[in-house]
């Protein structure tokens, strides 16, 4: 254990702690103990993530949470099946090998085929899946690897196949149109949720055309659009009903315009500038000619501004007036064109007006890549966004342009490919989700989320607003929709099963894509002779994310029972962009199914940004690389500064790497000093002839207050963990974790140091020692549990030491039994084996607490008032006084009895003294305030008068007004404990005196910060021992080592003898009897060790510190004392005598007599020095 290197370096530990793992398969050992055990399951499901690219911070963030939640639910007694899973299907591996196959038409693909289409695919699915492997072992989380899932295992997919074919049998499956977002780069339509990933700011063009009425081609209606390429397939305009409209005469033009009356301003701009605009202007740009609400425009008919349309299919309920609430008046002309293949409110209202039929064909020009068709001839095969200004300039040509325009506005774009993104009517087989929202909602409120406002706000809000789902996509690599059928869909059926699909076509696949059962056909039974052939979609993606709980299991043809019982499952965890995907498709699938939640317990992470709040970008290079990050700091740093972070309260983390740094400083070496003080004591404990066995008797017999203190704040710190971990709070768990790692090493270790070194001075005993050792012991090991989810590396580092000390350790070590049941401390291999520790009620102690946090507000409030006055910490201070308010008897009890003595070392005080309440108002003065904020909207106009009464109070008044509850005014009453703000502060005026106060008010320390003689000497042999402990330091030694201290001034200055001896007692209990004395008096052969100029007291001083070696009597013969240089004063004891021979000349030489067995011992024993 002695081999503790001074500074740890954590990252390296860590890679061999990995090794030791791997070697010793440790996360498959739990996994087997808690089988064996017969654990309750907990079930946890973990969303796929793609492995076409690199793990970065917001998957290890995730990833961290999910480690915690598991690990600890695993060391609480639970069975937890961690499996990896892969989403290997949809746009993201597609769109990679369109880019590198040079594929931009899905007509290239079925030329090359769709094996070999897909086949390419497959070849990159798992091109990272050891990068993955790689950074989430060194992570530290814990996930079976080897028995993963991937959503293009057959057995998956036949999974999916069976959740469609429920849902087809329910009827919730229909085909029809919807209108998407739509990426003409990757020729596919996206969710909504994909729309939504990638925002960019653009300037587009606008223009505002003209629709002449067909019953009087002189008046026009005028719409505004940002998108002209839509202008070819409009078939309808709309207005809202309630809106007033105006019909005006235009005085440049001469033309007659209907529009919004609010919104003349789109067609005259000044009229939106407050400076240039004036009413009277009106005048000279239009003329109101008749003013109506829009239904009266309802049902009015227009001339199109092209003809492209005119004779198509159903175009008799084209070119017309239409009504919808969604028109507003905020921007354009309060009328809106419908072009219902390219917008989802054109196309719901144009259903809803039977302009066109929901499933029939409809004006939709454009093809998967975003080309013109043929029916558009002027702009044939140009991309939407590259007509527009053609399209304009016909539309100018024909007379019906009124203005063209640009606008900067922000707009959505393929999150894969970054071009534009269109809305477009795409056919598609969808989920009936509006049917079932009502019971999605219900199961929703089921659940249990972290943060709640993410469940009850954003995700709510969604789903009350959910609309039917479109699952299929037009794509190839993905898992084909099921449904076999005739061209005319006259005979439709839904296949959910592979030996379903054997019955029903005689033929039998072991695998399920497009390549394979696309060319399996099905006897028709309505029409002999006919086949049904499958249609051509597959699912997107997220279907079958949101099968995954059923899927990964192969449920219901594997495992049904252990799925039907851990269903649905106990955590989830993904980031806060998944509300509107896997989270949503989780709970619509399983509400359909089941009519239950897919999950009881979700923690919602929200987004890890770059340190510029920008998102991180590999193009940017705008964040370092995690990887780096771990091999720097260690991935337990990285784990606590991410789940220490608001991140897991679903807010925005800007990612900061002196955070993770902060935490290796702040944290981890602490914790790492307290171990190794520890460590460092046991040893020198033990080299006494002591052996340590951790005795949990010894801990609660202790009386020591910060004993109590410790091992209460150890019991609460556990209590804590398990409410707060059972509430999933973890964002609450890790402070507390924090703060206790500070108290522990900052208060309890510092505090008690000189103890558990064996040196507690006047009044302590080896017994004491031990018991502060066993105390620290059982803390370290408790932590070192508890804290084990969360840091997972650290805390085995710390147990595979600590675990030597148990008696049972043996029984690994002899009997090979480190990895069997029943675990416990010390036999068991690896921490994460234990259970974690249950809080003991008999050792929670609120008053020792409660006096510690008194301790400390005094210590640090003295500090306070040092730094102020400039007096170091070496220099006592004379007397500390402090004033409590309403303290409690056991606390004033504490700190002027047992732990007095802490307070006075912290402060380096000779007295300390607590006032008592009859004499508060000779140090004191309570002042009261009102609280402005509540009485203000009480009192009103009496407020002044309120104000003047409190502020005016005298201290005894202000007590009596206190202790009675109330203030009574003329006209008012006053509560004093919700309307007062009361504080005590300084009354003494003496420059003495100095003070600091809480800033609450309820303490008040006052030091007397006199500097005399004595003070100042009682600084210098502090400042005298600071300087030997740091030459013992330099030199390499060991508390336990013994050595021989002497200094020299310069001519003619005595200031630190004089110091030395004033303070001699002090030097004495420091240094085990040793006390500095002036280097005239050091033996010839002395051995110096260490030595060095420093400063003492503002003086120059020699210090010097010398092996231990016998002093010689003055005068004794030379051979003597050569003789007398080679004694080991080890080897002699006091009054002993030595026998020898040196030149034919005998001697016997007595100690205390002829020598003595150091330097100081001759001076006391010779009078030598009379302050000895």
């Amino acid at each position: 254990m002695s081999n503790l290197p001074p500074n740890l370096n954590f990252a390296k530990a860590e890679e061999e702690i990995c090794k030791r793992w791997t070697a010793e398969s440790t996360f498959k050992t739990q996994d087997k103990l808690s089988l064996e055990r017969g654990d309750e399951e907990y079930t946890f499901y973990d969303g796929p993530p793609f492995a076409t690219g690199l793990p970065h911070f917001g998957h290890i963030l995730a990833g961290t949470i999910k480690d915690v939640v598991t690990r600890y639910a695993v060391m609480s007694g639970k069975h937890v099946e961690r499996r990896a899973g892969w989403d290997c299907h949809g746009l993201p591996v597609e769109y990679e090998i369109d880019q590198k196959l040079n594929i931009t038409h899905r007509d290239q693909v079925l030329e090359m085929g769709i094996d070999k289409y897909n086949a390419t695919c497959r070849s990159i699915v798992t091109r990272y899946t050891k990068e993955w492997e790689s950074t989430i072992t060194r992570l530290g989380r814990w996930i079976d690897f080897e028995n993963d899932y991937k959503t293009l295992d057959p057995s998956f997919m036949e999974s999916v196949w069976w959740v469609f074919q429920q849902l087809f049998d329910k009827n919730l499956v229909y085909q029809g149109y919807k209108v998407m977002p739509f990426s003409t780069a990757c020729g596919t339509p996206l969710s909504n949720f994909e729309a939504g990933l990638n925002y960019k700011d653009v300037r587009d063009p606008t223009c505002v055309v003209q629709f002449p009425l067909l019953e009087d081609e002189s008046v026009s209606f005028v719409i505004w659009t940002t998108t002209p390429w839509t202008l070819p397939s409009n078939i309808s305009l709309c207005v809202h009903d309630s809106l007033e409209y105006v019909k005006i005469l235009d005085k440049k033009s001469g033309n007659s315009y209907i529009l919004a009356k609010s919104r003349l301003c789109q067609i005259y701009p000044i009229m939106n500038s407050k400076k240039k605009w004036k009413p009277k202007m009106a005048a000279d740009l239009y003329d109101i000619q008749e003013t109506m609400l829009g239904k009266a425009l309802v049902g009015k008919k227009y001339k199109p501004i092209f003809d492209f349309f005119v004779d198509a299919p159903g175009s008799k309920e084209y070119f017309r007036v239409l009504s919808d609430n969604y028109v507003t008046d905020d921007a354009g002309t309060g009328i809106v064109h419908q072009a219902p293949a390219f917008g989802e409110d054109d196309y719901r209202v144009c259903i809803a007006h039977g302009v066109i039929v929901k499933g029939d064909e409809l004006p939709c020009p454009v093809d998967s890549n975003g080309l013109f068709t043929e029916e558009i001839h002027p702009v044939k095969g140009l991309h939407v966004k590259k007509a527009d200004d053609i399209l304009i300039q016909l539309i100018k040509d024909n007379n019906r342009l009124v203005q063209k325009d640009n606008i900067d506005h922000s707009y959505p774009f393929c999150w894969r490919s970054d071009t534009p993104l269109i809305y477009k009517a795409v056919p598609s087989w969808f989920i009936k989700v509006e049917e079932i929202r009502d019971k999605i909602v219900a199961n929703n409120h089921k659940t249990y989320w972290v943060p709640n406002n993410v469940k009850e706000g954003r995700f709510h809000n969604w789903l009350v607003d959910a609309r039917d789902w479109a699952v299929s996509r037009n794509r190839f690599w993905g898992t084909p929709i099921p449904i076999w059928a005739t061209e005319d869909m006259s005979e439709v059926v839904c296949i959910g099963s592979v030996d379903q699909l054997y019955e029903l076509s005689g033929v039998r696949v072991t695998d399920l894509h497009r390549e394979t059962v696309d060319q399996i056909t099905i006897p028709s039974k309505k029409n002999p002779g006919q086949v049904l052939k499958r249609i051509d979609e597959v699912f997107d993606c997220w279907f079958e994310s949101g099968s995954m709980p059923y899927a990964q299991k192969h449920y219901p043809f594997e495992n049904k029972e252990k799925f039907e019982k851990g269903f649905p499952a106990d955590f989830i965890a993904e980031g806060l962009d998944q509300t509107r995907g896997w989270f949503y498709t989780l709970m619509v699938l399983s509400t359909a199914l089941f009519d239950k939640p897919a999950f009881k317990n979700l923690i919602v992470n929200g987004l890890v940004l770059a340190g510029d709040g920008k998102k991180m970008s590999k193009r940017l290079k705008n964040y370092p690389d995690p990887n780096l990050v771990i091999d720097k700091y260690g991935a337990d740093a990285l784990r606590m500064y991410l789940i220490n972070s608001p991140v897991v309260r679903a807010e925005s983390l800007k990612f900061q790497e002196s955070g993770v740094l902060g935490v290796v400083k702040e944290v981890f070496l602490p914790w790492y000093n307290a171990f190794r003080f520890f460590v460092q004591n046991i040893e020198r404990w033990e080299s006494k002839g002591n052996k340590f066995v951790p005795s949990l008797e010894k801990v609660k017999a202790t009386t020591n207050s910060t004993d109590v203190w410790i091992s209460a704040a150890t019991q609460g710190l556990i209590k804590f963990v398990h409410e707060e971990m059972t509430a999933y709070r973890l964002y609450t768990v890790m402070p507390a974790l924090v703060t206790y790692v500070t108290q522990l090493t900052n208060w309890y270790v510092r505090l008690n140091r000189d103890r558990l070194k064996g040196m507690g001075g006047e009044g302590s005993s080896d017994a004491d020692t031990e018991t502060g050792l066993h105390v620290l012991y059982d803390v370290l090991l408790d932590v070192t549990i508890i804290m084990a989810p969360f840091t997972p590396f650290i805390t085995e580092y710390f147990y595979q030491h600590l675990r030597k000390m148990q008696p049972s350790y043996k029984d690994s070590v002899e009997n090979g039994e480190g990895c069997s049941n029943p675990v416990m401390p010390g036999k068991s291999d690896s921490v994460h084996f234990l259970m974690l520790p249950q809080y003991d009620q008999s050792r929670l102690n609120k008053d020792a607490v409660e006096a510690m946090i008194a301790l400390q507000t005094v210590v640090e409030l003295g500090r306070t008032i040092r730094e102020k006055r400039n007096i170091s910490l070496k220099t006592p201070i004379k007397n500390v006084v402090v004033i409590l308010r309403n303290p409690s008897t056991s606390v004033v009890g504490s700190i002027t009895g047992p732990l007095k003595k802490y307070i006075l070392s912290e402060l380096n005080a000779w007295d300390f003294t607590v006032v008592k309440k009859e004499d508060e108002h000779e140090w004191v003065k309570l002042s009261l305030a009102p609280d402005f904020s509540v009485l203000g909207r009480k009192l009103g106009k009496n407020m002044k008068a309120a104000k003047n009464l409190i502020t005016n109070l005298s201290h005894n008044e202000a007590i009596a007004c206190i202790e009675k509850g109330q203030l009574v005014g003329e006209g008012f009453t006053i509560d004093t404990e919700t309307e007062i703000i009361s504080k005590l502060s300084f009354a003494k005026t003496e420059d003495h005196w100095e003070s600091n106060s809480t800033q609450v008010g309820d303490y008040v320390v006052a030091v007397d910060c006199t500097q005399d003689e004595a003070i100042l000497s009682a600084g210098k042999s502090r400042e005298l021992i600071n300087h030997i402990n740091q030459l013992r330091k330099g030199a390499g030694l060991d508390l336990k080592d013994v050595v021989e201290a002497f200094f020299s001034e310069e001519e003619g200055v005595t200031s630190t003898e004089t110091a030395v001896a004033g303070n001699a007692g002090q030097f004495r209990a420091k240094f085990q009897g040793s006390v500095p004395v002036p280097k005239r008096y050091a033996p010839e052969w002395s051995v110096v060790l260490k030595s060095e100029i420093v400063e003492v007291g503002g003086f120059r001083v020699d210090v010097s510190i010398c092996r231990p070696c016998l002093a010689a009597k003055d005068g004794i013969d030379e051979p003597v004392k050569t003789y007398l240089s080679t004694v080991i004063p080890a080897s002699v004891t006091t009054e002993s005598v030595l026998n020898c021979c040196i030149d034919d000349v005998k001697y016997s030489l007595k100690e205390g007599k002829d020598f003595w067995l150091n330097t100081v011992a001759k001076l006391e024993a010779t009078k030598t020095l009379d302050w000895l």
